[in-house]
């Protein structure tokens, strides 16, 4: 269960099978069943968590009651509410299993614990926050400076895994758009292909 965070933290930087496997004893095992939460807007975060097998949605509902997709995260990914969890408030977000999926959870207190004891574990999460910040950030440039064809068009080349394994409406609330106008898109592109 917890070879590929293993793996992924390999990916990230050197450290030794010891400090390795303190770090990922650490981790608590939890099931998620499909369309069950493993946080509720209004809850605190009290964990990060690696997923092993699945795939889950983190989305926000504005005041209308409409879905913004913040991220999906499948096998190898990480998730969390980083602001309820830093900041021990309420979260605004929903994170729901949209597979029957397989997580692996750090509470605050144990990763405080692996910052004090095992020092490459923080110079983990820093390039971890680096390289999520970089993809916030080239996000926040494609929806401000991109058409939806083009914003989707390049949703399915980066992520063409992911295709199979969602609906529409789900890709319509990444990219920000109606599940009508994603059907134009894709209509649109079948036509010109």
């Amino acid at each position: 269960m917890k070879e590929l965070l293993k793996q992924n933290i390999s990916n990230h930087i050197f450290i030794s099978e010891n400090e390795r496997d303190l770090f990922c004893n650490l981790f608590e095992h939890k099931s998620i069943k499909k369309k069950n939460f493993l946080l509720e807007a209004g809850e605190i975060c009290k964990f990060e968590g690696f997923v092993v097998s699945g795939l889950f949605r983190i989305y926000h509902l504005d005041k209308n009651g409409f879905e913004n997709v913040l991220y999906f995260a499948m096998e190898n990914w990480w998730i969390t509410d980083i602001d309820s969890f830093t900041n021990e408030k309420p979260s605004q977000l929903y994170i729901e299993a949209l597979e029957d999926s397989e997580v692996l959870l750090i509470s605050k207190k144990d990763k405080e614990f692996a910052y004090i004891n095992l020092p490459k574990i923080e110079k983990l999460f820093r390039i971890m926050t680096q390289k999520t910040h970089v993809a916030l950030q080239r996000r926040m440039i494609d929806n401000l400076s991109k058409t939806a064809d083009q914003r989707y068009l390049d949703f399915i080349e980066k992520y063409p895994q992911l295709l199979q394994r969602l609906t529409n409406l789900q890709i319509a609330a990444y990219l920000g758009i109606s599940h009508e106008f994603l059907s134009k898109i894709r209509k649109k592109i079948v036509n010109s292909g």
